[in-house]
């Protein structure tokens, strides 16, 4: 007789939401850290920690990087928004990488950073980030830290259950979120069930400068959520959590739920490129941007058209459904490939399917129905076990290596640690609040470090010292090396960490670009020796090519610019010294300052409104003479008779 799990999965939404307050609002008699725990974070003076760790800004749209054991916040990476800091988005070289379809958009929602990966291990060549909001991804390369490439995704809206890479970096992913008209078009949204749909897109990933959609599985209209693409013996396959199943459109926290189990989606991604390749697909009218910042060059955006749409019922063995209880909200595959892990966040259990036993239950047609040519397996028949007892609220899994799962549970707000095979708890420890993701340095590829755990937590309320209504959100360290999970340190971060990516220092800080070289900046307006710089007017437009070297600016004195003139400052850093920076900010511009690496080119623009003499300097610490690092601009009104001239000394 079959062994069924309803009675123990369902438990009352009103109960969980009580218990996640009491256990969000409960005052704790722990007190962050001890001197044993201090020293294991402690990382002296001039010392560097032992990882980088890539966390999501979340609403901020950005990436933030931070160094463990220490928690140091090392590094902002604009990605998806504006950055007055270093001219994201506002200097002329950089605008373009927040072209969409929709315009130039420069904001976003950063959720999951992904490293790159060979051989299912990362490699520390880039780390990708998904635009939730518009759906994009974007490519930072590790060399430099910076975002040089974005792609948007076509077909599709909310863009959640992205950029999880597959074992060889060969694609990332893209799934809706939202499932809507596809292609959009005027409709009521009573139509939802027979009208909307989702889509899951491989976006090709092992060639910069070259992302683009390579093909897209159309899917019944439910949310999908996270995703996790296998590994070893299931490489070939990704995995996406789906809920919703129910196709509510209204009051989804009543409406949507109501089933015992949801699904994970499996996708045999290599079956699709065979379909694609033997003209299975259809060829789908699609338009989007892709935008590309070639290191010492200008951004670029190109429009790509067109999307291969594979449908289930075209493409035998694509897709599979495993039901899995309930609103499963992560899903996870652990180091062997072999184990698949639901988080149904409304779930009392950890469902872990396994996936001989899926292949097994495909061979022997063990299914429970179909939905849109999308065959549903039999619960039991690719079940490995049932973790119980695993707090509630269960969300994202990872791995330590050694045999060992780390799950959150949301509404008890702690970590729980089980052993695979046996499916036993056999540690767990609180945190503070209300835990979202987990992150183990490799926890997600085939060869974690399994030295540290982080928490990212929802809520810090009595956690640091408060800041208004508006609190930052917390990470916590959290020592996975013995039997007994220690913590070790709070630290706050920036924006809302939803997941977060670590990798070993070594294989990064070895491969870091300290300057750019002279000699091969190719950059239309580099002025490359301070006897080039010079002034050219073109109609309305000035443009000043600018060099900048400890502690001047070539030129620093500027006549015969008018009102209404588009003046245009093109700065080359000349220093080939790491780590010296110029900046230039100019009094009245419409944008940020300038922020020049050793080598490079950056431009600004400036539209004087009236005239006068208008002062600029370098924004960035530079030397001892970094005050006298100044200049003026000369604005005479429009129609003048001044005459362009410029000179540095006299």
């Amino acid at each position: 007789m079959k062994r069924t799990t309803t009675s123990r999965i369902i438990v009352p939404i009103a109960a969980l939401l009580l218990i996640g307050v009491i256990a969000t609002s409960c005052q704790t008699a722990e007190q962050a850290g001890s001197s044993d725990a201090a020293s294991a974070v402690y990382v002296p003076p001039g010392s560097h920690d032992s990882y980088y760790t890539f966390f999501s800004g979340g609403f901020s749209g950005q990436m933030t990087v931070a160094g463990l054991p220490s928690g140091r916040l090392l590094k902002t990476i604009p990605v998806f928004s504006q950055h007055a800091e270093n001219g994201w988005g506002y200097d002329e070289e950089t605008k373009a990488m927040l072209n969409t379809s929709y315009g130039f958009v420069p904001w976003d929602d950063s959720h999951h950073p992904q490293l790159s990966q060979t051989d299912g291990v990362p490699d520390g060549r880039w780390v990708f980030i998904n635009g939730n909001n518009t759906p994009r991804i974007a490519r930072i390369d590790l060399s430099t830290f910076e975002t040089q490439e974005i792609v948007e995704i076509p077909l599709s809206a909310g863009n959640h259950a992205s950029p999880f890479i597959t074992q060889n970096s060969e694609y990332v992913v893209a799934a809706t979120r939202f499932s809507v008209p596809i292609p959009q078009r005027d409709i009521s949204i009573e139509e939802y069930k027979e009208e909307f749909k989702g889509t899951i897109s491989f976006v090709r990933a092992d060639d910069p400068g070259n992302m683009e959609v390579s093909f897209q599985i159309m899917l019944p209209g439910y949310d999908y959520d996270v995703s996790h693409a296998g590994k070893g013996p299931s490489h070939g396959w990704a995995f996406f959590s789906t809920y919703n199943v129910e196709q509510a459109n209204t009051l989804k926290e009543v409406f949507a739920s109501q089933r015992d189990k949801d699904f994970i989606a499996a996708v045999n991604w290599m079956r699709a490129e065979e379909c694609v390749a033997n003209g299975a697909a259809e060829r789908w009218d699609a338009s989007y941007l892709r935008n590309f910042k070639p290191h010492g060059d200008m951004a670029f955006t190109e429009e790509l058209r067109g999307s291969n749409m594979l449908f289930p019922e075209n493409c035998e063995g694509l897709v599979y459904f495993l039901p899995t209880p309930k609103s499963p909200h992560g899903v996870d595959v652990d180091p062997t490939g072999e184990y698949i892990v639901g988080g149904g966040k409304l779930a009392t259990v950890i469902p872990v399917h396994s996936f001989s036993k899926m292949l097994a239950a495909i061979e022997n047609e063990a299914f429970e129905g179909e939905i849109d040519g999308i065959p549903v397996l039999e619960y039991d028949a690719v079940m490995a076990g049932e973790v119980e007892n695993a707090g509630l609220g269960p969300l994202h899994t990872e791995f330590d290596g050694r045999g060992f799962a780390y799950t959150t549970a949301f509404l008890s707000s702690e970590v729980v640690k089980w052993e695979i095979g046996t499916w036993q708890v056999v540690d767990r420890i609180p945190v503070y609040y209300s835990v979202g993701h987990l992150m183990i340095p490799g926890g997600d590829s085939r060869e974690p470090w399994g030295q540290y755990l982080v928490a990212m937590n929802k809520m810090t309320k009595d956690r640091y010292l408060p800041t208004g209504p508006e609190l930052a959100h917390s990470a916590q360290l959290i020592d996975i090396s013995g039997d007994k999970m220690e913590m070790l340190l709070d630290f706050p971060t920036m924006g809302e960490p939803h997941y977060a990516q670590g990798i070993a220092a070594d294989l990064v800080k070895e491969n870091q670009v300290q300057i750019y070289r002279l000699e091969d900046n190719e950059h239309p307006y580099a002025t490359l020796t301070e006897a080039d710089a010079r002034v050219e007017r073109d109609g309305n437009e000035v443009h000043i090519y600018m060099t900048s070297i400890r502690s001047h600016f070539a030129p620093d004195n500027i006549e015969g610019i008018q009102v209404g003139d588009k003046v245009y400052f093109h700065v080359t850093n000349l220093e080939q010294d790491w780590d010296v920076p110029h900046g230039l900010g100019v009094m009245g511009a419409n944008a940020s300052e300038l922020l020049i690496m050793p080598g490079d080119t950056r431009t600004l623009v400036w539209e004087p409104k009236a005239p006068g003499v208008y002062p600029f300097y370098c924004t960035d610490f530079c030397s001892a003479l970094h005050q006298e690092m100044q200049g003026y601009v000369r604005v005479s009104p429009r129609g003048s008779n001044v005459p362009i001239s410029f000179h540095t000394g006299g």
